[in-house]
C-alpha cells in the first residue's frame, strides 16, 4: 500500500461553496499542518442562484462547469489538493431547493440510489482511509435536499467502507453554538450601517445552529481567516464577502466564522469541548 500521511480528513459536501462556508478555516489549518485533506463534492450546483449580473447568463451545465472552476480556485486558496466529484463531474446534478419540481429530475442527487452513491464514496474512503469524516446532520443543516442526501450517502458509505476493512474512528457534523451565533449577529446589527449590505439574516438562517451543549468541538481557524475569505470569494457566483461578513443570493448579511464548530457523533464524546478533530486518534494507522 502507498504510504499515507499520518492524519487524514475527509469532508463530504453537496455543492461547490458549502465547503468554504462551513469548513474553510478548518481545511486550511489542517492542510497547513501537513494533514491530508480530501473533499468530495456531490453535485456541481447547476441550479444555484447567481449573484453577479454579468454571470447570470450561466445556468445548467454551463453554470456547473463555471462553479467547478470556482471550486478549484477556492481549494487552491485553502491549500487543498485532493478534490473529487462524487462519481465524476456531472454524475449527479443539483436538485434545487426542497419542494420544487427540480427535485423530480431523475438525474438529480435527491433521486440517486443511496447505496449506489454510497458505494462510490466508499471507494474514496477505502483509498484515503480517513480517521475523521465531516458532513451534515440528517436535516442537511437547513433542509436542502442535496445536503440531506449528502448526509445519507456519507453515513451509508461509512458502513460500506467498514465492511471492506476501514472503520472511520471519528465522524463530525457541522454545527454553530447558539450563543456564538447570537453574539455574532448582535455585532452584525451594530456594524450593518457601515456595510455594503442592506439587511441581515436571522440567527436561525444559519445552518446547523444548535444549543451550546450539543457542540463538542471548536476549531480555531483565526490564523487562516484570510484563506477562508479568499476561498469564499472564489465562489463569486454564490457569495459576496465583506469581512467579517458575507451574503448569499438572498443578499442577507451573516457572519463569516473563522472558528468552526462541530458535533462529534461517532467516537468517544469528550468531557470538555475539544480543539482538534484528531484528538484521541492513533494517527498514522492505515491498515
Amino acid at each position: 500500500m502507498t504510504e499515507l500521511p499520518d492524519r487524514r480528513l475527509l469532508l463530504v459536501h453537496a455543492h461547490p461553496d458549502d465547503e468554504s462556508i462551513n469548513n474553510g478555516a478548518t481545511m486550511a489549518r489542517y492542510a497547513a499542518e501537513g494533514a491530508h485533506v480530501a473533499l468530495v463534492t456531490c453535485t456541481l450546483g447547476e441550479r444555484g442562484e447567481v449573484i453577479p449580473p454579468e454571470l447570470r447568463h450561466l445556468s445548467g451545465a454551463a453554470l456547473g462547469g463555471h462553479r467547478l472552476g470556482e471550486l478549484r480556485d477556492a481549494m487552491r486558496a485553502l491549500g487543498v489538493a485532493d478534490v473529487r466529484l462524487l462519481g465524476g463531474a456531472g454524475r449527479y446534478c443539483d436538485s434545487g431547493m426542497m419542494g420544487l419540481s427540480d427535485n423530480d429530475d431523475p438525474g438529480c442527487f435527491w433521486q440517486a440510489d443511496v447505496d449506489q452513491a454510497a458505494g462510490l464514496l466508499a471507494e474514496v474512503i477505502e483509498e484515503v482511509r480517513p480517521q475523521v469524516l465531516v458532513t451534515y446532520d440528517d436535516h442537511g443543516g437547513y433542509g436542502h435536499p442535496d445536503h440531506i442526501q449528502a448526509h445519507r450517502v456519507a453515513m451509508r458509505a461509512v458502513e460500506l467502507a467498514a465492511d471492506s476493512g476501514w472503520d472511520i474512528p471519528k465522524i463530525y457534523w457541522n454545527r454553530v453554538p447558539r450563543s456564538v451565533a447570537e453574539e455574532s449577529f448582535a455585532r452584525l446589527h451594530q456594524d450593518l450601517p457601515g456595510l455594503p449590505f442592506d439587511k441581515a439574516a436571522d440567527v436561525d438562517d444559519v445552518p446547523g445552529v444548535v444549543p451550546d451543549e450539543q457542540v463538542t468541538t471548536a476549531i480555531d481557524g483565526t490564523a487562516h481567516a484570510a484563506a477562508k475569505a479568499a476561498a469564499m470569494r472564489a465562489h463569486a457566483t454564490q457569495i459576496t464577502v465583506a469581512e467579517p461578513y458575507f451574503v448569499l443570493s438572498n443578499l442577507l448579511a451573516q457572519p463569516l466564522f473563522t472558528t468552526e464548530y462541530y458535533e462529534l457523533v461517532r467516537g468517544e464524546r469528550p468531557e470538555t469541548r475539544e480543539n482538534d478533530l484528531f484528538a484521541g486518534v492513533a494517527v498514522g494507522e492505515a491498515s
